[in-house]
């Protein structure tokens, strides 16, 4: 890339959510991917305590001014106060292009339950069995959800609703142990999903937005990558085998059928566009033979060294220097469009 072409972007890492360190991880990688790119990189950091700097310093922002005098704005944010809508909404109201999916589609798919439900108001896309409980709920009728719950089955898995990164997770084997673990999950979210125990393989689907020029050419508005298939040495794919070195293997391809991996990217990409997403995501399902069950959608997927989304779409043949300035320039064309159809 010539250097004209260069971009400059301010790389939004760190938050207010317990994926900070995460997020600081995945945004190291995406700088030194732009870097490699050679655009000019503005780090801007988030504290535990919300607030932006920049080289220490706090930043002021005022509405409609954009940040820093960048062109695009990479939010590397996971979980709450990041991958849930805020920040969007608050870099729509500096009027600055950024990566990713719009306020709308963050907030829903942050939200398990939320994205479930949109997914079975769908009517067509398979998933895996889920019980959604509100903490206020619980006070109220604990004994009619814990009826609910136990159709079910077990083992159970349960998890805070609005948490990425696999943090928080219980997966329950006694009926008995229901109640404590959905407390244990209200210390972090007072909304709780329960999911059912989902047979089969679990396996990982990048897709990445397609630019206006593709588009105009027809076709869907994205790719799916090569599907991936996860094997971890823990019990289950907790926040240890995600991160963790040696904790997780991903195999590019997933040993699925030919008809398996058709439909795992078929999915990714209709989930992604009933989500209303941009630019990226990455989709989880499990695989039993030919049957294939989404899981959930993540909007901002880690890009840490060990992560899966980066790896997926080396795998499909696209470098990670390529990915990131792919993402910049999809950012750009949708704020275009924006702007040229501001109402």
């Amino acid at each position: 890339m010539g250097v004209s072409n260069a971009l400059t972007v301010a790389v939004l890492a760190g938050g207010r959510s317990s994926e900070h360190e995460v997020s600081l991880s995945s945004g190291a990688s995406v700088r030194d991917g732009l870097i490699a790119s050679h655009h000019q990189v503005l780090w801007v950091e988030v504290g535990r305590d919300g607030v932006w700097r920049r080289d220490g310093e706090r930043l002021q922002m005022s509405p409609g001014d954009g940040l820093l005098g960048a062109d695009v704005v990479f939010p590397v944010l996971h979980g709450p106060f990041g991958e849930d809508g805020t920040v969007q909404g608050m870099l729509e109201t500096l009027d600055v292009a950024y990566v990713g999916a719009g306020v709308a589609a963050s907030a829903v798919c942050l939200d398990k339950v939320l994205f479930k439900d949109l997914m079975s108001a769908a009517g067509q896309v398979p998933q895996v069995d889920y019980v959604g409980v509100h903490l206020d709920g619980w006070r109220r009728e604990p004994d009619l959800l814990l009826a609910e719950i136990a159709r079910l089955g077990l083992p159970a898995f349960v998890k805070p609703a609005r948490l990425g990164s696999s943090l928080g997770i219980v997966k329950v084997t006694a009926a008995e142990l229901m109640a404590s673990a959905l407390e244990g999950a209200f210390v972090h979210d007072p909304q709780v999903i329960v999911e059912a125990l989902a047979s089969g393989i679990e396996v990982e689907c990048g897709v990445l937005g397609r630019t206006d020029s593709e588009r105009h050419a027809g076709g869907a508005q994205a790719i799916p990558s090569e599907p991936g298939e996860i094997s971890f040495a823990h019990e289950f794919y907790d926040f240890e085998a995600k991160y963790l070195p040696g904790g997780m293997e991903l195999r590019v391809p997933a040993r699925i059928s030919a008809a398996a991996r058709e439909r795992v990217r078929e999915l990714a990409v209709e989930v992604f566009a009933r989500a209303g997403c941009e630019g990226l995501a990455r989709v989880d399902f499990f695989v039993d033979g030919d049957r294939v069950v989404v899981n959930e959608l993540n909007t901002m997927p880690g890009f840490t060294p060990t992560s899966v989304y980066p790896k997926l779409m080396v795998a499909s043949r696209i470098s990670y220097p390529e990915l990131v300035d792919r993402l910049c320039r999809l950012a750009l064309e949708r704020h275009e469009r924006l702007r040229a159809s501001a109402w």
